[in-house]
């Protein structure tokens, strides 16, 4: 499913984005705790039982599962 262009989505994961890493660059939470923020609220949609906004729950857990994987939810050397 593509992600659609959702203007006020897009707002909201750059903000959360940021703030993640702005809680890592300030030692407020470290990046195992960040990572568990994401798998969290991946597992939160992959685990939503059969209805009509199925592929969207679908859809929303790999773009989480996404960002985990490229490493954008933490600043890596």
């Amino acid at each position: 499913m593509p992600v659609p262009t959702d203007i006020a989505g897009s707002a909201a994961l750059s903000i959360c984005e940021s703030l993640l890493l702005a809680l890592n660059d300030g030692k407020i939470l470290p990046e195992r705790e960040i990572l568990g923020i994401l798998r969290d609220a991946a597992a939160a949609h992959e685990g939503v039982p059969e209805s009509d906004k199925s592929e969207m729950h679908r859809a929303v857990a790999a773009l989480i599962n996404g960002i985990l994987a490229g490493g954008n939810s933490v600043r890596r050397p």
